[in-house]
């Protein structure tokens, strides 16, 4: 591999909000020039130990165990990626339910995806970015930046933010979410970003809270045979996309609001609804024995996720209600909490993804917590081989002002936040690079 991470550069001048990131420089290192050699000689841990991130602080040796050195320290669950939880310690390993991945979920194999428009769509970001914003936004497709992503404000992001760009390059951008992003998952990132602006209007604090602190990086070089891929990075609001040939990953992928609701210019605008509607709909389908399964609280705490930001390798096992226990219809209503978020993808993508979800749909669990009524907070999670969706309705937090809220008060569907991962170690389609370095006959 000739592409060097940006960490082995000189320093660019910083302007506009990317001056913010200067600190998390220090964080990369370059991932060695043999690297590509190491994985195409070595097999099983071996190769993740030849893929791990190019800067960790890990002191596990990943090629004498398969197993992860626990999850980083920092704030409970994950949820916020925030203070005290803003730094990678150890090597990706992936969601597990007991420290060990399962072999054998993640081939490569034609998919009939039409990735060619996303390709085009990031050439042309690409080739509309000065040459120092490329420098600052662009980085090797095994990067540890894929990983140094969080939903909070303050967090300080490496690449280039649309603060930074012109209209021109801001319309690039935009292109080059609608070539990856359904109609649904474009308007719900741009409803997240609009509200963020007036939610920040409406306590003052347009510094923090606005449309426009949200960070481009691109990982490798956009290509119809090499692996690589994008991140959008900012307050409620990642997005992580890798692409290998016709096949997508499209996780981690974090989405939330606060609020949830909002009017603005005489208009309400509403996002996080379908994952509210689709999870209450489930909740509900269900016999009370099967609820009694299946909700292990009926109290709510402010916050409940397991794996947020930087919780890429979180331990968490199998609770709940089994999918083998549902009826046909209740089936499908688990299939839709998943499908609010497969469905931002574009459809060729979305219907390969919920194949994978239903091939392991007998042995997908779901857990709940709060209440159960068209306006109750609650958390739900739904856990398989395959997939990770959890829906948290959070307390009021920094924006609380701007709906009357006061922080602290309860959690409230008003304050959402929800991901989706590929546990068994392809979030960030990681499994999949690795495959690939195994078996393409140039890395070899």
């Amino acid at each position: 591999m000739t592409e060097l991470d940006t960490a082995s550069q000189e320093p660019q001048p910083t302007t506009g909000r990317h001056a913010h990131a200067n600190r998390r420089n220090f964080m990369r290192k370059v991932f060695f020039a043999s690297g590509a050699t190491a994985v195409a000689t070595m097999g099983g841990a071996g190769a993740w130990a030849a893929l791990a991130d190019d800067d960790t602080t890990a002191t596990a040796d990943a090629s004498a165990s398969a197993a992860p050195s626990g999850a980083p320290s920092g704030a409970p669950g994950g949820g916020t990626g925030g203070p005290g939880n803003m730094t990678i310690t150890e090597d990706f390993f992936g969601l597990t339910t007991d420290g060990k991945r399962i072999d054998d979920l993640f081939t490569i194999h034609s998919t009939g995806v039409a990735t060619a428009p996303v390709i085009a769509a990031a050439n042309a970001f690409l080739a509309g970015l000065t040459d120092d914003q490329k420098t600052s936004t662009q980085f090797t497709v095994h990067s540890t930046e894929w990983r140094l992503w969080s939903n909070i404000d303050s967090y300080e992001r490496q690449g280039v933010s649309l603060a930074d760009l012109t209209d021109d390059q801001k319309a690039l951008g935009t292109a080059l979410l609608k070539s990856a992003l359904s109609a649904d998952g474009l308007e719900t990132t741009e409803k997240i970003r609009r509200i963020n602006q007036a939610a920040g209007e409406a306590i003052g604090n347009t510094d923090a809270f606005n449309e426009d602190a949200y960070y481009w990086t691109v990982m490798g070089t956009p290509s119809a045979t090499e692996p690589w891929g994008f991140q959008f990075d900012g307050h409620h609001l990642v997005v992580n996309y890798f692409v290998l040939g016709d096949q997508v990953v499209m996780s981690p992928c974090f989405w939330g609001s606060e609020p949830t609701k909002m009017e603005i210019d005489g208009e309400e605008v509403a996002v996080c609804q379908e994952e509210v509607v689709a999870s209450l709909a489930f909740i509900n389908s269900l016999t009370e024995a099967q609820q009694k399964v299946a909700i292990e609280s009926s109290t709510k705490s402010n916050e409940s996720m397991k794996a947020g930001a930087f919780s890429d390798n979180a331990v968490q096992e199998y609770t709940g209600l089994r999918g083998n226990a549902l009826t046909g219809a209740q089936k499908k209503r688990l299939l839709g909490i998943v499908e609010a978020f497969v469905g931002r993808a574009k459809a060729d993508a979305a219907k390969v993804r919920m194949a994978e979800v239903r091939k392991h749909l007998a042995d997908t669990y779901v857990t709940w917590a709060g209440g159960t009524g068209d306006d109750d907070a609650f958390y739900v999670r739904v856990h398989s081989p395959v997939v990770w969706v959890e829906v948290d309705c959070q307390g009021p937090g920094p924006l609380a002002g701007a709906y009357g809220a006061t922080q602290g008060s309860g959690a409230t569907q008003l304050h959402v936040h929800s991901i989706i991962r590929t546990p068994n170690g392809n979030d960030y389609g990681r499994e999949l690079l690795r495959q690939h370095y195994l078996t393409s006959p140039h890395h070899r």
